[in-house]
C-alpha cells in the first residue's frame, strides 16, 4: 500500500470515494483543483493506493494561528476508505502520513469533524488517538449564510 499526494489523474477515483462519503450530486472533483492543491504547501490531499487502485483519501489543511506564536493547527476533512478495503489498514496509513506532515510543520493539534451518525468512523478516529469527548464541533453550511440580497 502506498500513501501519496493526490495527482490530477486521481480525480475520478476520488470522486467515486466521495460518492461513498456523501450523497450529493453537486460533488465534483476537478483535475485543475487537484493540480492547484499539489502546489499549496499548506494543504495536502492524500490518497492511498492498494493493489494499484486508489482506495482511500483524506484532505489536510494547515490553519495559521496566533495563540501559539506562528504554530499552525491542522484540519482534516473528507476522510474516506473504500467500503471494500476497510480493515486493511488504509485509514491508519493515511493518518500516519498526516501526523508526519503535522510533526514536520510543528502543528499544535489536528482537528476533524465527522457526521454524528458515523459511529464506526468515530471508533476508528479514537483508535488513531483522537478524543471525541474533549470538544464539540459545529457546522454552518453556505445555504444558511446570511445574505443582504
Amino acid at each position: 500500500m502506498i500513501v501519496r499526494q493526490a495527482e490530477p489523474k486521481d480525480a475520478d477515483s476520488i470522486a467515486k470515494l466521495y460518492a461513498q462519503l456523501v450523497n450529493n450530486p453537486a460533488v465534483e472533483v476537478e483535475q485543475e483543483q487537484l493540480l492547484a492543491l499539489s502546489t499549496d504547501e499548506r494543504t495536502m490531499l492524500y490518497v492511498c493506493e492498494h493493489k494499484g487502485n486508489v482506495v482511500g483519501s483524506a484532505l489536510l489543511s494547515l490553519c495559521p494561528d496566533v495563540m501559539f506564536r506562528k504554530q499552525p493547527f491542522a484540519v482534516v476533512e473528507n476522510v474516506i476508505v473504500d467500503s471494500t478495503a476497510r480493515g486493511l489498514g488504509i485509514g491508519a496509513a493515511m493518518f500516519r502520513e498526516i501526523e508526519r506532515f503535522c510533526l514536520k510543520t510543528h502543528c499544535s493539534k489536528i482537528m476533524l469533524l465527522s457526521s454524528s451518525q458515523r459511529l464506526e468512523s468515530h471508533m476508528f478516529f479514537e483508535k488513531q488517538g483522537f478524543k471525541g469527548s474533549v470538544k464539540r464541533g459545529f457546522v454552518k453550511y453556505s445555504s444558511a449564510f446570511f445574505s443582504e440580497d
